[in-house]
């Protein structure tokens, strides 16, 4: 199971699932705070700007940010759940869920995943740029891109409500 989340949710969500792997999707210099017994080894920090293109002063996603988020999906034991975070639990944080489900459940459709991302979260507004780069990353053949392209853009809203979503 993801669970994904906004940072002002983050501890609270990481209590109640019991998760033990956190990734924090956010701009470099915000600090994240986990509950005091969360395991550090167990967080993933990967850094940049919620942006589609890049822009002067501003980090865009990357190949090295999605080669670090699915080195960090893969060795994630399911032992417990995952939490991704970003800001807002918007557009980061639903993208590298999507990315991760899309690495750890290689058979399932990717309009499948993205439909369930959808249904779970009418909010969910996936980085476009990062979900590019990961169906690259992945060999998808663009299916990424265009799963997500048709669910179209999220409700609008200025944060997220906690929701998860299943591998299998």
């Amino acid at each position: 199971m993801i669970h994904i989340c906004p940072l002002s949710r983050l501890s609270e969500t990481v209590t109640r699932t019991g998760a033990r792997h956190v990734l924090s999707v956010i701009n470099i210099a915000t600090p994240v705070t986990l509950p005091a017994e969360f395991p550090r080894e167990n967080h993933l920090f990967v850094g940049f700007n919620d942006i589609v293109a890049p822009q002067d002063g501003l980090v865009h996603p990357s190949a090295e940010h999605v080669e670090a988020i699915l080195g960090f999906a893969r060795r994630w034991d399911r032992a417990a759940p995952l939490v991704v975070h970003c800001y807002a639990g918007i557009s980061r944080s639903t993208a590298s869920a999507y990315v991760a489900a899309c690495a750890l459940a290689p058979q399932r459709d990717e309009r499948e995943l993205a439909l369930a991302l959808r249904a779970a979260s009418p909010i969910a507004t996936p980085n476009a740029l990062l979900v590019s780069l990961a169906d690259a990353a992945l060999g998808r053949n663009g299916r990424m891109v265009e799963a997500i392209a048709a669910i179209g853009r999220g409700a609008e809203a200025m944060e997220n409500e906690p929701f998860e979503i299943r591998l299998d």
